[in-house]
């Protein structure tokens, strides 16, 4: 049976994520009382998801609780950021005890992961939509940027893009494959991993940085745009998993690996001879070269400017 406002946020959302000595007051009043530590830059960030567009319908409230989290801490982890402090707006239909229980459940264990500490927020009736605004800290001048590549840096990703996209499909009934095969799949869309260790193993050493959410080639010229380059991916470097390998034949998973979204990996830039696998041992992630920055402008592949379908990104108004 549904509950009230009051009852929901004291019972499931007032004491959820990490405990936080630099929280003077948290959730229960007007507003959060933080306290930031001396000699530190702020770093902000805000996403929203919203049912039947990010994720489909009937997805487990844990895992809607994970994500809305964690593509969050994927913005901080693209800037190089160490996560402190969250604020939720959950906008539901109905507040039901069990739906929330489980919800909470999701959030709270990425919370406690990466040291989040949810400080306050809103809640509201009506179609379902979730907003988080999270804030981090990065040394001063040590933000990461997309705005740093140079021609004859190395563009890198971590992960295997694609992936999410796949599992989304999974979800929808649109791939057909194995279990074995389509299980991992759905797990990267349903639980993205943010690279917030990668993030800050790259202070100092990537010339720029961005997260994958609308999709690798799309990215990656929202990176050049910033800096003022072009980029070349070579597609036969793209990284590719088992599953993936086992659920599309090599061309359909080039164009999923270029074009599709939610991905939440790092796309980054780093300056030729910088040593990579100690990169790699250090942020505890594979990362692979995939291609270089280039004189000019807009992203290509093996050598042609990419389609314009791939090369887009997603776009909630197109």
């Amino acid at each position: 049976m549904p509950i009230g406002e009051f009852e929901l946020i004291e019972r499931y959302l007032s004491r959820l994520g990490a405990q936080r000595d630099d929280v003077v007051l948290g959730v229960g009043d007007d507003a959060a009382l933080l306290r930031p530590p001396p000699g530190l830059e702020l770093v902000l960030a805000t996403d929203t998801i919203v049912e039947g567009e990010h994720f489909p319908a009937g997805m487990a409230p844990a895992d809607i609780g994970h994500r809305v989290l964690a593509v969050n801490l994927s913005d901080l982890a693209a800037m190089g950021a160490e996560p402190a402090w969250a604020l939720l707006a959950l906008t539901l239909s109905r507040a039901d005890p069990e739906w929330m229980r489980e919800f909470a459940s999701g959030l709270h264990e990425i919370a406690r992961q990466h040291g989040v500490a949810l400080v306050g927020g809103d809640t509201t009736a009506g179609p379902f939509t979730a907003t988080v605004a999270i804030a981090g800290f990065v040394p001063p001048g040590q933000a990461l940027r997309r705005s740093g590549a140079r021609p004859g840096d190395e563009i890198w990703v971590s992960g295997t893009p694609g992936d999410a996209a796949a599992g989304l499909q999974v979800l929808l009934g649109q791939l057909d494959a194995p279990a074995d095969v389509l299980e991992p799949l759905q797990q990267k869309f349903r639980r993205p991993e943010p690279r917030i260790g990668l993030g800050l193993v790259l202070r100092g050493i990537a010339s720029a940085c961005i997260d994958i959410s609308d999709g690798l080639a799309g990215d990656l010229g929202k990176l050049c745009a910033a800096s003022g380059v072009g980029g070349d991916i070579d597609s036969t470097l793209l990284p590719r998993s088992a599953a993936m390998r086992g659920a599309m034949d090599p061309e359909a998973a080039r164009r999923v690996a270029l074009a599709g979204g939610d991905d939440y990996e790092l796309l980054f830039t780093l300056p030729p001879g910088t040593d990579a696998a100690a990169l790699e041992r250090a942020a505890g992630v594979a990362i692979t070269r995939i291609g270089l920055v280039v004189e000019g402008t807009g992203v290509a592949v093996d050598g042609e400017p990419v389609e314009r379908e791939i090369g887009h990104g997603f776009d909630h108004f197109r």
